[in-house]
Parts: structure tokens; C-alpha cells; sequence
């Protein structure tokens, strides 16, 4: 398995750093455990890998400076850089002193999350987001079966293993455990939080009530909400604020939270083959997993009324035109009146019904909306062309 991901080019992802490097001389590649980030870097060309688990590695850099001394004008790559002591100085030092010397550094948080990292690098660094696998990376592995994927996940390791991988979707909890959260945030109560865990795989896509969480998981409410704090910041959870402009009618404060990948949503739900009632919330999570690998943004929120009218994800313009997006599995007999609600709130933005039966784009009015029905295709070339907030991670 590990050879044939060695195989594998993941050209949106490696045409990203390269693209990203002209930019910035120190990258970081930021993803969750398991979603290829050394695979990818080891796939860069003319690079000198470093793996910082290594003792005798970490040895070296001792002196950032004699370290980065001789290796001017080369490509490097620090996996797992939060191993080190002191990883912040060795990257601000690249980053003002040494321009000729490209470096991505890698690890499973955001920056900010590890306190070894004193110095975040605002301004000095390009950050990156290794999401799970999008639709240009099906096609590098050689399987553009949307179930499969859906059902699999995008883990490249779980998407390419030959039946569903039970016993590794626990591992992979277990490690997550004891390599990400015990060492960045020295979270108490185990049981707690793999119980907080699976229970937002369950409801993933859902409204979240944090008082919802306390009783089950044992803790409180406070605690819920740090366990969140600690999902997000390590790309396992997925918050998505309400849009709002206060009206009384709207829902101004509690979020949906989507996690990670919907490999994991499918298992801890007990779905080992999909019906045609699972297919609607998985492309709902697979399409949001599109725009945030491809536009490499988490702001995006969502709509939704005290009535329980909704709609799916919001993207909100520099020119305050919210895009209002729906995802349907398909475009056939789809009702628009939510949208047509919340139009009559925001009347200006665009429309997107985006569906995986739509093989060509066009666009329909819906009584006074003009609605465009997309493929996921056309529809993250839309968005790369238009002007919205980001919020790089």
C-alpha cells in the first residue's frame, strides 16, 4: 500500500506548494493525521527530507543556523516540525535571513495550536491545508467512483484499501489521541472525549447544542465546548457560523459542525453500504470538502430561520452579496423555497444548486431567482474566480 501511494502524483496538491512557494519561502502543511502529507512531500522534486520524529534528526537542528548555513538554495521538507524544541525560531530565522532556502514544514494542527510554536510566522509564512481527498485527486489514484469515495472516505490509505477498513478507523482514533491531543492541548478524560467524538460523527451536519453533548459524555458543558476548540484546530470538526444580519427571524448563534471526512461519518454511523437516503448528507459534506481543499478556506456558514428553513452553506462576498449555495444528490423535483426565503432577506448574491447528475451547467429562474445548476466541477471554477472573504487556515 505504501508503495503504490509513492506512485501516486497528486498534481492539484503539488502544482499548490510550487504555486505557494513563489510566495513565501516557508510553507506549513497543515492536515489531519493520514491525509498524505508526507507522501505529497516526498512526491515534491529536488527536495532534502527531514523527518523530526527521528532523535538523531532533531539533533541537527540545535543551531538553526549552521543548519540553514548549508543548505542555501535548497528545497526542504521539516515533517512534523512540532517535534522539535524550539520549531518557530528555526522558521522565523529562514524566513528573514535565508530567501534562497524553500522549506515546508508539516504537522496535524493548526499553527497556533502547539505551544511549542512562540512565534505563529504572521505575514512570514504561506499556510496550507492538505484537506481529504478532492475529485482531482480521484482521478491521480485511479478511481473516480464518487460512492466508493463517499463511503471509504479520503484518507488515501482507507480510500484505497480493498474493503472497508474497520479496525484502522479506530486506530486512527487511538493515535489521534495519544499524538495529537495529549501533546498540543493535555486534554484530560479519554473516554470523554473519543465519546464527544463519535457522537459528532453521528450528528455530523447538524445544529450543535454543546448542553447536548454534556450528559452522554460525562462532562460539561464548558468542556464540550473546549473539546470542539480542539477539533477544529486540528481539522477533525468543521464549524460553520450562521449568517446573520440579527433579524429577528434568523438563527444568530448556534453553528453547524461538519467533521472531516465522511469515511468516518459512514462508520461510526453503521453504514457499510449506502442507501439512496445516506447519498444527500454525504455530498453535503463532500461538497464542502471541495471548496475548502480547493479555495483553501473555512469561512463558509450556512442559513437557517427559526421556522427550520435552511440552506446549506453560504459564502460571504468582499461586495456583502452573500452566494447562497444548496446541495442536492440530485437536481431532479428539488424544491427552492428556502431559497426563496431567504432571498426575500438578501435579494442580491447568486444561487447555486450544485448536484452530481448535472452533466452540463445552465441556469433557470425560479419565480424572481435566477438559480445556476452546476456540476462540482464548474462550480469550483466559479467560486476560484470570485471575490469572497477568505480565511486561509
Amino acid at each position: 500500500m505504501q508503495y503504490y501511494m509513492h506512485m501516486v502524483k497528486r498534481r492539484f496538491w503539488l502544482d499548490l506548494v510550487e504555486k505557494s512557494w513563489k510566495e513565501k519561502n516557508v510553507l506549513w502543511l497543515a492536515g489531519v493525521r493520514r491525509a498524505g502529507k508526507t507522501f505529497l512531500c516526498q512526491a515534491l522534486t529536488d527536495i532534502e527530507y527531514f523527518d523530526c520524529e527521528i532523535p538523531r534528526t532533531r539533533n541537527l537542528f540545535d543551531d538553526p543556523t549552521d543548519f540553514l548555513n548549508g543548505l542555501k538554495g535548497k528545497r526542504l521538507v521539516l515533517d512534523e516540525i512540532h517535534r522539535l524544541n524550539n520549531p518557530s525560531e528555526l522558521l522565523k530565522i529562514a524566513a528573514d535571513h535565508y530567501p534562497t532556502i524553500k522549506i515546508i514544514a508539516t504537522g496535524s494542527s493548526t499553527l497556533g495550536a502547539s505551544k511549542k510554536f512562540k512565534d505563529t510566522l504572521s505575514g512570514r509564512k504561506r499556510n496550507l491545508w492538505l484537506s481529504p481527498m478532492i475529485a482531482p485527486d480521484l482521478k491521480d489514484f485511479n478511481n473516480t467512483n464518487l460512492r466508493h469515495r463517499l463511503l471509504f472516505g479520503g484518507l488515501p490509505p482507507f480510500f484505497i484499501s480493498p474493503t472497508i477498513p474497520e479496525r484502522d478507523f479506530q486506530e486512527w482514533l487511538d493515535d489521534y489521541w495519544a499524538k495529537d491531543i495529549l501533546e498540543l492541548f493535555r486534554l484530560e478524560r479519554k473516554a470523554s472525549f473519543q465519546k464527544f467524538i463519535e457522537l459528532l460523527l453521528v450528528r455530523s451536519g447538524g445544529i450543535f447544542e454543546a448542553t447536548s453533548f454534556s450528559e452522554p459524555c460525562e462532562v460539561s458543558r464548558t468542556t464540550i465546548s473546549n473539546y470542539l476548540k480542539a477539533l477544529e484546530e486540528t481539522f477533525i470538526a468543521h464549524i460553520l457560523k450562521p449568517f446573520n444580519r440579527r433579524k429577528a427571524s434568523e438563527i444568530i448563534a448556534l453553528p453547524k459542525v461538519y467533521a472531516m471526512d465522511t469515511g468516518f461519518v459512514c462508520y461510526y454511523k453503521g453504514w457499510s453500504d449506502l442507501r439512496n437516503e445516506d447519498l444527500g448528507l454525504l455530498w453535503e459534506h463532500f461538497v464542502l470538502n471541495e471548496m475548502q481543499g480547493n479555495l483553501q478556506t473555512r469561512n463558509i456558514g450556512y442559513w437557517r430561520n427559526k421556522q427550520g428553513q435552511e440552506i446549506d452553506f453560504i459564502l460571504p462576498q468582499r461586495s456583502g452579496e452573500p452566494i447562497a449555495v444548496e446541495c442536492k444528490w440530485s437536481a431532479k423535483n428539488v424544491n427552492f423555497d428556502n431559497l426563496q426565503v431567504f432571498r426575500a432577506n438578501y435579494p442580491k448574491g447568486e444561487n447555486y444548486l450544485v448536484a452530481q447528475d448535472i452533466e452540463r451547467s445552465f441556469s433557470r429562474s425560479i419565480g424572481e431567482l435566477s438559480v445556476k445548476f452546476v456540476n462540482l466541477q464548474d462550480f469550483i471554477k466559479e467560486l476560484s474566480r470570485t471575490k469572497f472573504i477568505q480565511s486561509i487556515v
